[in-house]
């Protein structure tokens, strides 16, 4: 009886520490300050755990489509790249201002199973900016996406965008791209169009001749006049 007590007493120590701790603002809470180690082993490590424990009973479809992965790598290019980068492609503002910092893609296919790549990219992770893609779009939109993923690790630079121009038109945001596309050729042919002004010459009609002074008027000769006396 008395251990019990000890330890309901301790346990109501522990919980009043915890509370306190939080109420006192001591803890960090900004983006621009890393977890500490022991934070970051705990939660990477129940992330990991709850992760493959989810992911263990998702049915995997027929992955080893080249089309399947061509109508993925728009959706990827889309969805993906802003915060993880692709071959060659660094991440935008955003992922590079994310803590923890988003995985390379590439590294995380090569150590996840399909199943885990899907239950991640459909339901998302908390607290780390990764969202639930799940909530906008549905399975057969995401497995494409997986597709492409599991090819990720193969690809460089040169391989990633070859594969990206075949998959024109492809994927649900193909259109995106298209509109990516357009808008950067717009930009060009302004630019275009900007310098080709102000290398032609202007022609406002001819010159207007400089105008001349007045002619300066005699000088006033006294000499001339005669003054009553």
């Amino acid at each position: 009886m008395k251990t019990l007590t000890t330890l309901i007493i301790a346990v109501v120590i522990a919980l009043l520490g915890i509370v306190s701790y939080a109420y006192s603002g001591l803890y960090d809470v900004s983006a621009s300050s890393p977890h500490s180690g022991v934070l970051d082993w705990l939660l990477s490590t129940t992330s990991h755990a709850s992760i493959e424990r989810r992911a263990s009973e998702i049915e995997v479809p027929e992955l080893d489509n080249d089309d399947l992965v061509l109508a993925g790598i728009n959706d990827f290019n889309s969805m993906c790249t802003g915060c993880h980068g692709a071959p060659g492609k660094d991440p935008e503002a955003m992922g590079q201002g994310l803590n923890p910092p988003a995985p390379d893609l590439a590294e995380e296919a090569a150590e996840l199973t399909p199943a885990e790549l899907f239950w991640v990219t459909k339901n998302g992770i908390r607290m780390t900016g990764m969202p639930a893609w799940g909530a906008t779009h549905g399975d057969d939109s995401i497995w494409p996406v997986v597709a492409f993923m599991t090819r990720l690790p193969e690809l460089d630079e040169a391989a990633y965008q070859e594969l990206l121009a075949s998959a024109a038109g492809q994927g649900h945001h193909a259109s995106d791209a298209a509109d990516a596309e357009h808008s950067h050729e717009e930009s060009d042919e302004a630019a275009d169009n900007a310098a080709h002004d102000h290398d032609e010459p202007h022609e406002h009609g001819a010159a207007a001749e400089p105008e001349t002074a007045p002619e300066a008027s005699e000088e006033h000769d006294h000499s001339t006049h005669e003054h009553n006396r």
